[in-house]
């Protein structure tokens, strides 16, 4: 009987494997799964607006060739086209942690990062933050940000980005990752040294004080009269 238990508890631990998303099992999962490189042109990262202020990020997966789950409209917006007919088995959705998550060297990245779209005066950026700790990485941008209930902002992956699909014991799964190959401090440190040329921080020495030119010189040897204007009642 203690055979079949150990037997049945293994196949339990490769099934949540299957269906649980990256960063919610312990860090012995990061060698569980592996990835394999995805065409780029079948996606589209995008933010939809939600209420006055937030957005949220999804990503859409052409999968056969029509109709187009997405359209780019005139004013550089992306029109969800998909949702005009019944894109079972044409088009993907992934809305969540369920169905994306960030992969750095090789590896799924701890569960503290969260992907998190964070807009401002530059435009809209979408970040991998680690809440404890003050962390962020920068993964997508968009500069075209325009709030329109009936159209979506297209991110465009920052260089040395991109999307893959994780893998497991050879087996190909429907989850995406934000993938760079660089280690996530290697990324932290260098999205803090984009910041601070962002704001044009420079450390600089006070500059020298002017040496008076020689003519200057000359003029102020020996005493200096002053002009005496008299006083008059």
């Amino acid at each position: 009987m203690g055979r079949t238990y150990f037997r049945r508890a293994a196949l339990g631990a490769a099934a949540l494997g299957l269906t649980v998303a990256a960063g919610s099992l312990p860090g012995w999962t990061r060698a569980l799964f592996d990835s394999r490189p995805l065409q780029q042109e079948r996606f589209a990262i995008l933010a939809q607006p939600v209420g006055q202020d937030r957005w949220k990020l999804l990503v859409l997966e052409q999968i056969k060739a029509r109709p187009l789950c997405w359209e780019e409209r005139r004013d550089g917006l992306m029109n969800p086209s998909l949702n005009t007919f019944d894109f079972t088995g044409i088009c993907s959705r992934y809305l969540d942690s369920n169905g994306y998550s960030l992969r750095t060297s090789g590896a799924d990245a701890d569960r503290r990062f969260r992907l998190r779209l964070n807009q401002s005066r530059n435009g809209l950026s979408l970040q991998a933050m680690d809440p404890d700790r003050g962390s962020a990485i920068t993964v997508a941008r968009a500069s075209n940000v325009r709030r329109d209930k009936n159209a979506f902002v297209k991110l465009t992956l920052e260089p040395g980005w991109s999307l893959e699909r994780r893998v497991y014991q050879g087996r190909t799964l429907s989850h995406v990752y934000f993938a760079n190959a660089q280690p996530i401090q290697t990324l932290i440190a260098a999205n803090q040294a984009s910041g601070r040329r962002a704001t044009g921080f420079t450390a600089s020495l006070p500059p020298m004080p002017s040496r008076p030119s020689q003519s200057n010189l000359g003029m102020q040897r020996g005493p200096i009269r002053l002009q005496v204007i008299p006083y008059r009642p």
